[in-house]
């Protein structure tokens, strides 16, 4: 049997990459499960919003990117009249993200998602489209220079109409907007035309081998990949679902009894600083701070103080600070 030329896709639903796109949808859900459970203080910290766990944002953002690409060299080979499915699936991720967008305004209008992973996969669906017949060196080369965008904006000073809200979608302007979602072009359309190249690559010899014929038969397995095959409505589910059981978790157990200690900490060590405190006593006073404000009954993570609670947290911390030689 002749093996096809690298560029054309199979003409076949590949299990494997419904797999691959379970897996993601399912390192995703942990992820916003992470973030929901520091949003509503059920955990000491936020652990989604530390380095690692941004770097797990991105990582995860990146590996759905990249199927993207890869779904799109496989739509493209099943069959003669692929685009019908295909804008039929690109008017459904346009409305989602639109749904999304209108909820988000109304819900959290000071970081409602404008451009957000769907709208992201939206508009990179139409503009990879070339990609899909362009030489492989050059949809390369793009896939390249898109990634490095933001780094070679920053280098070329990033001309300020970059900063332009009307431009935020591009990802190039120095502002980083306030958003509980944001996916710009720069650099992550990108990982989609990587993952067009990759499919143009990958794709003709995985159908060909026995990976590629396997059919997943565990439980776990064809669930997966029954996820990957409806990814987009896993996607609008899961967040709701999740945040509905762990608010009726906090409703029923209260905030962690160390939610917002760490950031406390942070800040006031930082404040203390500007003040003209050292290192050293500023660490001290932090914790004392901490420890009389729990000790008197003040402390609340996050919580809002009436004039007479809030003088007297600042006459602790005005005693830890001296007491910690902070003058």
């Amino acid at each position: 049997m002749q093996t096809p030329p690298p560029s054309a896709a199979p003409p076949r639903r590949l299990a494997v990459i419904d797999l691959a796109r379970g897996t993601a949808l399912l390192a995703m859900a942990l992820y916003h499960l992470t973030w929901d459970l520091g949003f509503l203080r059920l955990t000491p910290e936020n652990a989604a919003l530390s380095p690692p766990g941004r770097a797990a944002a991105h990582g995860i953002a990146g590996s759905f990117l990249v199927l993207v690409g890869v779904s799109l060299v496989l739509a493209r080979g099943r069959k003669a009249g692929w685009w019908r499915p295909y804008l039929a699936r690109l008017g459904r991720i346009a409305l989602a993200a639109a749904a999304i967008s209108l909820a988000t305004f109304v819900l959290f209008p000071g970081a409602w998602i404008f451009f957000g992973i769907l709208h992201c996969i939206a508009l990179s669906s139409v503009l990879a489209l070339p990609a899909l017949r362009a030489p492989l060196p050059v949809v390369g080369l793009a896939a390249a220079l898109v990634v490095a965008g933001p780094a070679l904006a920053a280098l070329a000073g990033s001309p300020p109409p970059l900063d332009a809200p009307a431009l935020y979608f591009l990802g190039l302007g120095d502002t980083v907007p306030t958003t509980n979602d944001y996916v710009p072009l720069f650099p992550w359309f990108g990982f989609v035309l990587a993952g067009v190249g990759l499919g143009r690559l990958v794709l003709p010899r995985l159908a060909a081998s026995r990976i590629g014929a396997c059919e997943p038969r565990g439980r776990v397995g064809r669930l997966a990949a029954f996820a990957g095959r409806h990814s987009l409505a896993v996607y609008l589910v899961h967040q709701p679902v999740l945040l509905g059981l762990l608010y009726g978790v906090a409703a029923l157990t209260g905030p962690h009894p160390r939610a917002g200690e760490a950031q406390f900490l942070r800040e006031y060590r930082a404040n203390c600083a500007e003040a003209g405190g050292s290192g050293a006593s500023c660490r001290v006073a932090a914790r004392c701070v901490l420890v009389r404000l729990r000790a008197e009954g003040l402390w609340r993570a996050g919580g809002e103080y009436t004039g007479e609670e809030q003088a007297r947290a600042i006459a602790v911390s005005r005693a830890c600070f001296r007491e910690a030689g902070g003058g």
